[in-house]
């Protein structure tokens, strides 16, 4: 690999932890609180699915930090809307 390109998974990587971790405090607000009352449903059905597209996506061109952050994303917002479905 290339200093380049070193820095260039670097920065995606970098990316890709701040957004997945945005998603840690909801996850742990709805399942402590089991409120999920303002969280809306279609947002999170169409994020939901888009962080699959997005999985697929990386899975297909082996880029890593898509790859990483997309699973880990997965698991956060899916466990959110899957309490939006358990608890409304």
């Amino acid at each position: 690999m290339t200093e380049g390109s070193l820095l260039t998974m670097a920065l995606g990587l970098a990316a890709a932890f701040c957004t997945t971790v945005a998603y840690a405090p909801q996850a742990l607000k709805a399942w402590r609180s089991r409120s999920t009352a303002d969280i809306s449903l279609s947002m999170f059905l169409l994020m939901v699915t888009g962080i699959v597209l997005w999985l697929v996506y990386g899975l297909l061109i082996a880029d890593v930090p898509l790859i990483v952050a997309n699973g880990v994303t997965l698991c956060l917002a899916g466990a959110i809307l899957a309490l939006k479905l358990r608890h409304g």
